[in-house]
């Protein structure tokens, strides 16, 4: 394995350069999942968007995991048609969609602002749009571009943060460097000029044969750590002799001296073989790091597990050579064999080809208690696969301890028609200051509102 050291680059989004050609529910108790016929003993973890219904429980074990097909692989990304008229996201018994904000610029991104201001990163656009409140209607009271001219951004962050503490900064993660504005709070519209806190940061460009471009941004609890997630350049290019692969696939961090700036260390590998975190948080509780992950592509239909876990510092969790433990990708056959004792098993398997993006804690209050700590997370739909899976949003209960047990449940789908077509593509959750999970939706360029009822 190659060491990553020194200047750093970063870059993200689907890469298959070189790859060859692709042949209303009953009322209920608030949460209460919908019930399901026990399943039978031989019946596959891997599903599709057939088989989504929000409240339903999926485990995928390692032991399940099939063995690689490249042949069976296809390229069959999704087919964007308009909402049907009347067609809203649908969640589990007990809540219930609005929304919130419509005819957007490519909204990714989301996060909130300790007032309860909402800013949204409009990646295409190269700006970010803020939100305040509610109309009589439900929808924003407020939305208006905060700030332009920025490259791609996407992670955002307020720095100081903490209980009571009143932030100076937003930092924006742009494709190739992280800045961040002066800020107070209730600020609409940016107070300066961005400042720039990370440079030279390998930027990307969009979808496939630019290299993974998004970059998500999180703070340690004692504010002294600033990660930045950083995706591979390619599918499973080798990156001991592709030089463009040179510190990706891996979580960055800096240590940030009193105000909130690098110190002259710069950038060190938090966690590496991680192929594309592009969701990135810091467990509120713990204050361990989480990362949503995309695997790898082209091993057929049921490989690879796309993942949400926790990450260990120093961590090396497979890409290119291994994935999900000691499964070694048979394109790199033989390669580094003392590493596959070495790769840890993420703590929640996904479908493969979710694409799994942001991923937030749900601290609010509004919904019911057992909600409490758990993670949700937006999975944007696969491209890599005969019936497509993902297009919904997914919660990963944590049952009020520090880490999870494996399984995960629908929570927000109805984003694809019976015969395939796809309206909506969930990209960033975020808990709203009232408790509120605002969801991002780059296919109907909106944002969703999922309430507790009568809340």
């Amino acid at each position: 394995m190659s060491k990553r050291s020194g200047s750093f680059a970063l870059l993200s989004i689907v890469t298959v350069a070189g790859a060859p050609a692709l042949a209303k529910p009953a009322d209920k108790p608030a949460g209460a999942p919908t019930e399901q016929p026990a399943p039978a003993a031989h019946e596959s973890p891997f599903t599709d968007y057939r088989g989504q219904v929000p409240g339903k429980s999926h485990l995928i074990r390692v032991d399940d995991l099939p063995g690689p097909n490249e042949a069976q692989s296809i390229d069959n990304g999704p087919h964007l048609v308009a909402r049907p008229p009347g067609a809203l996201p649908q969640a589990p018994a007990g809540f219930t969609v609005q929304l919130y904000a419509e005819k957007l610029h490519n909204p990714r991104l989301v996060r909130v602002a300790p007032n309860g201001d909402v800013f949204v990163a409009e990646s295409k656009h190269d700006s970010l749009r803020a939100l305040r409140g509610l109309a009589s209607d439900g929808k924003s009271a407020y939305s208006k571009e905060f700030a332009g001219g920025l490259k791609k951004p996407f992670g955002i962050g307020f720095y100081p943060q903490g209980p009571g503490v009143e932030p100076q900064w937003l930092y924006v993660a742009n494709t190739d460097s992280v800045v961040r504005f002066p800020y107070r709070t209730g600020d609409l519209v940016a107070r300066g000029k961005p400042e720039v806190v990370v440079k030279d940061l390998p930027g990307g460009g969009l979808l496939r044969g630019g290299g993974h471009w998004t970059r998500d941004l999180a703070f340690s609890r004692d504010g002294k750590q600033l990660f930045v997630s950083v995706g591979s350049h390619s599918n499973v290019d080798d990156p001991d002799t592709t030089p463009a692969e040179f510190h990706r696939a891996d979580i960055l961090v800096f240590q940030l001296d009193g105000n909130g700036l690098p110190d002259s260390a710069g950038a060190r590998v938090f966690a590496s073989g991680i192929r594309n975190a592009v969701g990135i948080a810091v467990n509120p509780r713990t204050g361990e790091l989480w990362a949503s992950v995309n695997e790898r592509d082209l091993l057929g239909d049921d490989l690879v597990p796309d993942y949400i876990t926790s990450v260990k510092e120093g961590g090396f969790y497979g890409w290119p050579w291994y994935f999900i433990g000691g499964h070694q990708d048979p394109r790199h056959a033989g390669k580094h064999p003392e590493l596959r004792s070495k790769v840890i098993v993420p703590d929640v398997l996904l479908q493969p080809h979710f694409a799994s993006l942001q991923m937030c804690f749900y601290e609010g209050e509004q919904f019911p208690a057992q909600y409490r700590g758990d993670i949700f997370a937006a999975q944007h739909g696969s491209w890599n696969r005969h019936q497509r899976n993902g297009y919904q949003v997914i919660r990963v209960p944590l049952h009020g301890k520090d880490h999870a047990s494996g399984e995960y449940e629908d929570f927000l789908t109805g984003f694809v028609t019976p015969d395939g077509g796809v309206w909506g593509r969930p990209v960033g959750v975020a808990v709203a200051k009232d408790g509120a999970l605002l969801v991002t939706d780059d296919g109907s360029e909106s944002i969703w509102r999922v309430s507790a009822v009568g809340k």
